[in-house]
């Protein structure tokens, strides 16, 4: 999977960085003994077009990366209908995880920060929504808002239809990976900010997450340490300095942003650990529950495919056991 890795890392940004992908094998993961039992259905965010669309609405479009034919690694352009794909369990503990695969904004890696993370938490009983969101340089207006309208959307589409899929309404979680880290970041100190007109019912419900994992995040969209592949993605090539600033997760921290679970690894060349470490020392400025987890190896993008001989390949685990500490999960 080497190629994978260094032609994600280009499109992100062309940075390189020795080691990642001895560090990243991508590894088949497997669903264990407690497998998904129910793979659907696919849920649209919105009842008609979606805020701000174009003239001409994106074409969807994957691309396998993968070049074993037993192993899927897609990339998802071409978002017209953001929808949030469900994956059950076979038994329920009673909470759920919404996903937010990475990508840059350019991109979603729907396998590797998406489907295998599904995975591991249905193992353990939880129900997953892996959110399929707009990107926002694909013609939508006010695309620095794009995607946190479909996050804010699905949590209380998730909330709406608690009774559906057999969850507590009040244990829904996010986890983020990448720029996916930058957008959980972002429903958790944004919640509760107008960035649509309300559509129906659903839209009276509140969209704070009960925890947000961040893994590997983009954080900051301002200097000394801002992954500018995603900045300009997301607010353009030419957005000014206060626009950054307010689109930079750290500096959106209030006394009611929910817990937050960090990890990245210190070898980051594309995202680097700097970023957590700011959300994590503005997460304690606010004396908000939060556990961060840097590791010496591990690179970007690894989501659970590091070899176990690897520790950062221990953060499903510290993840999971926060959620258990704080009440959300139960299995």
């Amino acid at each position: 999977m080497t190629t994978t890795i260094t032609s994600r890392r280009a499109m992100l940004g062309g940075m390189t960085l020795a080691g990642i992908a001895a560090s990243t094998i991508a590894t088949k993961a497997s669903a264990g003994t407690r497998a998904i039992t129910h793979s659907g259905p696919s849920i649209p965010l919105w009842p008609g077009e979606a805020p701000g669309a174009p003239t001409t609405l994106p074409t969807r479009a994957f691309e396998q990366r993968s070049t074993d034919t037993s192993f899927d690694d897609r990339w998802l352009t071409g978002i017209a209908s953001p929808s949030i794909e469900v994956r059950r369990p076979a038994f329920q503990d009673g909470s759920a995880v919404l996903i937010m695969p990475g990508g840059g904004y350019g991109f979603l890696s729907i396998d590797n920060e998406g489907e295998e993370q599904a995975r591991w938490l249905t193992e353990r009983g939880v129900t997953c929504f892996i959110l399929y969101y707009r990107l926002p340089g694909e013609g939508w207006r006010n695309r620095q808002t794009v995607p946190l309208q479909d996050a804010q959307r699905a949590m209380r589409l998730i909330r709406s239809r608690a009774g559906d899929f057999g969850i507590d309404p009040a244990r829904v979680s996010v986890l983020g990976f990448s720029a996916g880290g930058h957008l959980a970041g972002s429903i958790a100190t944004r919640f509760a900010e107008t960035t649509y007109e309300p559509v129906d019912a659903a839209d009276r419900l509140s969209a704070r997450p009960d925890l947000v994992g961040m893994i590997y995040p983009v954080v900051t969209l301002a200097q000394p340490f801002v992954h500018a592949g995603s900045r300009d993605a997301l607010l353009g090539p030419n957005s000014g300095s206060e626009l950054r600033k307010t689109t930079s997760v750290e500096n959106r921290v209030t006394e009611a942003t929910p817990p937050v679970f960090l990890t990245a690894a210190s070898d980051d060349g594309l995202v680097p650990i700097a970023n957590s470490v700011a959300m994590y020392g503005a997460l304690l400025a606010k004396a908000r529950p939060a556990e961060f987890h840097g590791f010496d190896k591990g690179g970007h993008g690894f989501g659970v495919r590091l070899p176990k001989d690897v520790p950062a390949s221990a953060w499903p685990d510290l993840f999971y056991s926060y959620g258990r500490r704080l009440g959300l999960y139960r299995a």
